[in-house]
Order: structure tokens, then C-alpha cells, then sequence
């Protein structure tokens, strides 16, 4: 067992060394897996030395069962979002939304492409749909996202009267709020994001009184997949405890 957790602490370890050398991270939760690698290399320490099992038996059997409460949790929630991973949408909606992520300098995120590569197939295939794009401007970037997306999709050919930027949100819960002032009530809605980012997003909508709303999933970078499926774990813990959402289907 105690291997187990070394290996796990060195894999965690290495995961955030890989994502720190490769520069690809918007933000710095990423740092989490160092937290955890060294978490579970402290915790082998204390086991091999025999820290653990002078614990009072209670205090262990309640330790146990906390971590196994926090898994299941966690099983569950990621079990939510990996339902959303295949969602294609319907024909001919009304409008997509594309959430923001973060513009560089040289261009959108890899993240922020793959979503706009996503609702580019789709509007060339629905050529009655409207597309709004939402993204503020954070410290960190160039241009407002928004800016940055009609940049990126008129490029692709995609008419500049069919695009719609909300220029002022700055989390999911904004994105949602300020484009549905740009969407008529009864439309039809298709957001789209990573295929991770599906879920919350839906769900937030759904909270938000969109009538009719549809998840298109993009793909999403296979290397940082991990760390933005935990990351998102919490980004729902957080909708659901400041009332942003409710759990469903």
C-alpha cells in the first residue's frame, strides 16, 4: 500500500512539473497536483514510521470514512460530467453561445480554439443560426475574449452579421447571464465549450430560465484533460453551494 501512495505522490509530482515546463495553463490550479503529490508522499512517511497506526482507532476510523465520502463525491460529480461529454446539440438552433477562455497573444487558447473550431462546423451546416460570443478582457490578455472569438470565426468565413459579442463577463455564471440579454426568450440555445465544461454549463443555464438549451461539446486538450476535470469538480461544488445550480439529468 505504501508504494501505491509513493507512486501516486511522484505521478502527481510529475503531472504539475510537465504542465509547469509546458506553459500551456491558464491559471494556477494546476499547483494542486504538486499540493497532492507531496500530500501523498508526507502520508507514506508517516505510515513507513509508524505515525498512523498510534492514532486513536476512532480517530482513524473517521478519517477513513471521510476520505471514502470525499471520493464518492467525487466519483459522482465526474460521473455527471462525463454524461455531457458526447453532446452534439440539435439542427437549426436559434443561437450558439461560445464561452470564453483565455486570448493570447498569438491567438486564442488551444481550449478557446477547439470551442470556436466547433461552433464554425456548425454554423456552416445551420446557416439560419446566430452565434454570440462571450469572454470579458482579463488582466492577462490582449483583447477581450469576445473580441478575440468574432476575430477567429469571421476568418473562418463565418458573415460578421451572424456574430453577436457580450464583451463583459468574467466566470460561466456571467457568460450565460449577459448573452441571454442579446438571445430573444423562446429561442433555442446551443452552448458550446469543452466537452468537460458541458455540465456545469448546461445546468447553470438551465437555472438561469433559458427556455430550450442544447450542450455542443468540444474536444478538449488531451494533456491538461486531468486537471481540468478536477478542476471543474470544484467549479461545481462552488455553482452548487452559492445556489447557481441544482443537480440534474
Amino acid at each position: 500500500m505504501t508504494y501505491i501512495v509513493i507512486a501516486l505522490g511522484i505521478l502527481c509530482l510529475l503531472y504539475c512539473a510537465g504542465i509547469l515546463i509546458s506553459g500551456v495553463y491558464g491559471s494556477w490550479f494546476f499547483l494542486i497536483w504538486g499540493i497532492a503529490g507531496t500530500g501523498f508522499l508526507a502520508l507514506a512517511w508517516l505510515y513507513q514510521h509508524g505515525v498512523w497506526l498510534q492514532l486513536p482507532g476512532g480517530m482513524r476510523k473517521l478519517m477513513i470514512a471521510v476520505v471514502l465520502l470525499g471520493a464518492a463525491v467525487f466519483l459522482f460529480v465526474e460521473g455527471l460530467l462525463i454524461s455531457r461529454f458526447s453532446s452534439k446539440g440539435v439542427p437549426d438552433l436559434d443561437y450558439l453561445i461560445v464561452l470564453g477562455a483565455q486570448m493570447r497573444e498569438s491567438g486564442p487558447s488551444k481550449a478557446l480554439a477547439l470551442r470556436l473550431d466547433t461552433a464554425a462546423a456548425y454554423l456552416v451546416e445551420n446557416e439560419g443560426t446566430l452565434v454570440v460570443v462571450s469572454g470579458g478582457k482579463g488582466s492577462n490578455e490582449p483583447v477581450s475574449e469576445a473580441q478575440g472569438m468574432y476575430d477567429y470565426l469571421t476568418a473562418k468565413g463565418i458573415a460578421p452579421d451572424r456574430i453577436l459579442l457580450e464583451d463583459r463577463s468574467t466566470n460561466t455564471k456571467e457568460n450565460l447571464e449577459y448573452s441571454r440579454s442579446l438571445i430573444p426568450e423562446e429561442a433555442s440555445v446551443g452552448i458550446v465549450t469543452n466537452n468537460f465544461h458541458v455540465y456545469r454549463s448546461t445546468r447553470l443555464a438551465a437555472s438561469q430560465g433559458y427556455s430550450t438549451v442544447y450542450g455542443l461539446a468540444a474536444p478538449s486538450d488531451t494533456a491538461m484533460q486531468a486537471n481540468n476535470m478536477v478542476r471543474e469538480f470544484f467549479g461545481v461544488i462552488k455553482d452548487l453551494l452559492y445556489g447557481n445550480m441544482t443537480l440534474g439529468w
